[in-house]
């Protein structure tokens, strides 16, 4: 009882008006007092737990408005970036039809316990029977490969433009369509030339005239097959360079011997 009286008569001395009390300072500590008592009041109708989530939303908001508005801001692609093995696996990608389905392990223990339940007869045929399906299969994809089917293709052969320049050059006859025969007869001659020295010297100038002409005949026709190329598919993002290396890989090939096989003949115009 004796705090209680003590603290009333306080609060009543505070507002008494003292000779030595500043106007000003009591006003201001009054006016302090009612705002303090105010928040006390919103604190009691506003628990502090219904105030948080409202302030972690607005703190979570204001980066997500941020960086919806900023230029740089990117999306995340929600999963990670599959690795080489896992592309390859993708159905309809020319690697899937040969990839092993799951990891060596597994399908080693798989063999095993299929190779227990059967005979040793059984077994045979099994392996005979799997040998011929998958020479079945190469044979096939081999053909469609031939025959120029995008999804068989390896990615070297793949596009539109990459079809268009082995079209460009299967129709032209070129030197470089002999430089495997020419590698073949050159090297007969050098083992020759070791046993007739007076006519290995010859024969190097003239192995090396013909591989100058060979390779200035390289570049013309690369440089070639890619304006062409790039005439015909203005809005392409093949490089040059990587168009007239193409060609030129393709015609050192014998005709006979290129995959995909060619589709025009020689002397039609490739357009």
């Amino acid at each position: 009882m004796g705090v209680v009286t003590l603290s009333l008569l306080i609060g009543s001395l505070r507002n008494v008006k003292l000779p030595w009390n500043d106007e000003k300072k009591q006003e201001q500590e009054s006016v302090s007092a009612a705002s303090a008592g105010t928040a006390r009041r919103l604190a009691k109708e506003q628990p502090g737990e219904e105030q948080k989530p409202l302030a972690a939303e607005t703190s979570e908001t204001k980066p997500q408005e941020s960086q919806q508005t900023s230029k740089a801001y990117t999306p995340k692609k929600g999963h990670a970036t599959p690795s080489r093995k896992q592309a390859q696996q993708h159905l309809g990608t020319f690697e899937s039809r040969y990839a092993p389905q799951g990891t060596y392990s597994e399908n080693r223990k798989k063999r095993k316990e299929l190779k227990a339940s059967m005979s040793a007869e059984q077994w045979r045929d099994y392996k005979k029977k799997e040998k011929q399906e998958r020479q079945k299969q190469q044979r096939e994809a081999q053909a469609a490969m031939d025959r120029g089917e995008e999804k068989y293709l390896l990615a070297r052969d793949k596009g539109p433009e990459r079809r268009f320049v082995r079209d460009f050059i299967d129709s032209r006859r070129y030197l470089n369509n002999y430089v495997m025969p020419f590698a073949i007869v050159l090297l007969l001659i050098l083992i020759i030339g070791q046993r007739m020295p007076q006519i290995a010297s010859i024969i190097s100038l003239v192995a090396m005239i013909i591989m100058l002409i060979f390779f200035a005949e390289g570049i013309w026709l690369g440089r070639a097959a890619a304006r062409a190329t790039k005439a015909k598919f203005p809005d392409t993002t093949e490089s040059g360079f990587g168009l007239g290396f193409y060609a030129y890989g393709r015609a050192t090939q014998p005709r006979k011997w290129r995959t995909p096989k060619p589709r025009v003949s020689l002397g039609e115009k490739v357009s």
